[in-house]
């Protein structure tokens, strides 16, 4: 089934997609996040051509639709395991795509460290005045103190 082909494909990527940012090797993420966009919307178009068909044949354009359709066409098994590998497939692409947000927050949190430990951990790249000085808070030498 088109479907099952097609969740699966998507479950690829997002592996890809986690080995990548693991690694910390971010260049493919644009591609992958277009490919990621094409495969949503073939994905999109195919549940839109099953709920049409569970519609034309007088069942809800659902998950309950499709269980209905089952439980009716009990003789239809690659429906009924076609379905079965698509609730399955669903959830571990939810489990991936939640993982690898968390991914992308960790990295975005240690590129914001990283970011504020060249700023100095004031948040500022202007570190000297147009006369050359230092702009840092604090006394200049040793001796101010004194």
């Amino acid at each position: 089934m088109a479907e099952v082909e097609a969740v699966g494909q998507f479950i690829a990527l997002l592996k890809l997609e986690q080995a990548s940012l693991s690694s910390g090797n971010t260049d493919e993420l644009p591609a992958y996040a277009e490919e990621k966009l094409q495969l949503a919307s073939r994905l999109n178009a195919l549940a839109t051509q099953r709920n049409g068909t569970l519609a034309r044949h007088g069942f809800g354009a659902d998950r309950a639709g499709v269980e209905a359709w089952c439980a009716e066409h009990p003789a239809d098994e690659t429906a009924a395991k076609a379905w079965s590998t698509i609730l399955s497939q669903a959830r571990e692409a939810r489990e991936l795509n939640t993982m690898n947000g968390e991914l992308i927050h960790i990295r975005m949190q240690y590129n914001a460290k990283a970011l504020e430990a060249l700023q100095g951990g004031n948040n500022s790249l202007d570190l000297y005045g147009p006369d050359g000085q230092s702009k840092v808070a604090g006394p200049r030498r040793i001796n101010h103190s004194v």
